[in-house]
């Protein structure tokens, strides 16, 4: 197949599959703070609020888009547009899988390969900090202006911890690429111990995901637009799909930071077991679901449980059967189990995203700088000297 169409088809795709993630991410978020503070969260629109994504997008489209007149226009439209198509384009080199031949066609379960993929991502998302800073200034507000501000001077400072913490594991594998990183944690130590970075380096993954909170604006790092002091900060003049623009780009940075993550230290599409047990675990996870599921749904605490948990039972059960079938068939055998180990991974550490924001205050700013200058960077730079030591006494 021509590399062009094959290209565009796997585009397609992923664009389909990210957009589709963001939007219902937002609605995992509300339901899992909604049980976490024992709240019902949406639940009108479609069975258990399943709908609520569509409708926020049809109100965000429908909505008047207000530009206050004292903006400076060209920069505040250019603001959220810089800040999405940053937020989307590293998706582009994160690996999904292993290498696929489907018929004729041989290619990686990836958009493209770099073979500094890391760098660029790491550039990307430094990139980024200039749409919620552009953001801020143009929208010539004093509430606005300390936002962008705040997020500046904490994505940057962020930046250095986080750089750090992602150049531990580049010295243990020696390579700036996510496909030979994830090859790199193939294996096992003692026949069942997954040979995962995030073993040696768990200091590195502890201060990889606390500067990813920082760098993705979240909760106890969401000083750029805390509400009790800046009203709504850097985006508090923005309106309609100018605001779903900085929405979204929060939640794909947060899958790309949950995606490196799950590349640098958890294995990337490496399974925990070693086979053949591994290829039984989403068996068991979906028939286990689907069979709750049947069982509520056959006692229900609610009218519309008696339709929607039955159906929810069979698309799992049927999930199970795919997985099932799927032994017959190597390929998909092989792209079934890629996905869902990756994804499985990345869904864990974004509902570490979810939990947190439902659970911690935030810090105060002079307590948030201080924690990256102070404690997180002191840190990243002890266990980067202790991972190049150990790398140089095991070369000799």
């Amino acid at each position: 197949m021509d590399f062009l169409i094959l290209s565009l088809i796997k585009a397609a795709i992923i664009a389909f599959v990210l957009l589709t993630t963001l939007a219902y991410l937002q609605w995992i978020e509300r339901k899992v703070i909604a049980h976490i503070q024992l709240r019902v969260g949406p639940y009108r629109v479609g069975p258990h609020g399943l709908l609520q994504p569509l409708a926020d997008v049809v109100k965000l489209i429908t909505k008047e888009g207000v530009v206050p007149s004292h903006v400076n226009k060209t920069f505040y439209l250019m603001a959220p547009f810089l800040a999405v198509t940053l937020a989307l384009i590293s998706i582009a080199v994160i690996p999904f899988g292993p290498q696929i031949t489907i018929g004729p066609v041989t290619t990686w379960m990836q958009l493209t390969d770099l073979n500094i993929g890391i760098l660029f991502v790491l550039a990307v998302s430094s990139v980024g900090v200039y749409g919620v800073a552009l953001g801020g200034w143009a929208s010539n507000n004093k509430y606005a202006l300390l936002g962008g501000l705040r997020s500046s001077a904490q994505m940057i400072s962020y930046e250095l911890p986080l750089a750090l913490a992602v150049a531990s594991p580049l010295l243990l594998a020696n390579t700036l690429s996510f496909r030979d990183m994830v090859n790199y944690q193939s294996g096992y130590w003692l026949g069942f111990i997954p040979r995962w970075n995030v073993w040696p380096e768990i200091l590195g993954f502890v201060v990889f995901m606390i500067a990813g909170f920082a760098e993705t604006n979240r909760v106890p790092f969401d000083l750029p637009e805390a509400e009790n002091e800046l009203v709504a900060g850097f985006h508090v003049e923005y309106s309609s799909m100018k605001f779903a623009a900085f929405f979204m780009a929060e939640y794909a940075n947060m899958v790309t930071v949950t995606s490196v993550a799950t590349l640098l230290f958890l294995g990337g599409w490496q399974p925990p077991f070693p086979e053949p047990y591994s290829d039984f675990v989403p068996i068991l996870i979906f028939l286990a679901g689907g069979l709750v599921a049947l069982y509520h749904g056959l006692h229900p605490a609610r009218r519309m449980d008696r339709f929607t948990l039955p159906a929810t039972a069979l698309l799992f059960l049927g999930i199970a059967a795919l997985f099932g079938v799927s032994f017959l068939v190597p390929v998909l055998k092989t792209i079934l189990m890629a996905l869902f180990w990756f994804c499985g991974k990345v869904g864990i550490l974004l509902f570490v995203f979810i939990w947190v924001r439902a659970t911690l205050p935030r810090f105060r700013y002079d307590q948030l700088m201080r924690f990256a200058w102070i404690f997180l960077f002191p840190l990243a730079m002890v266990n980067l000297l202790l991972t190049g030591l150990i790398v140089a006494l095991s070369s000799k």
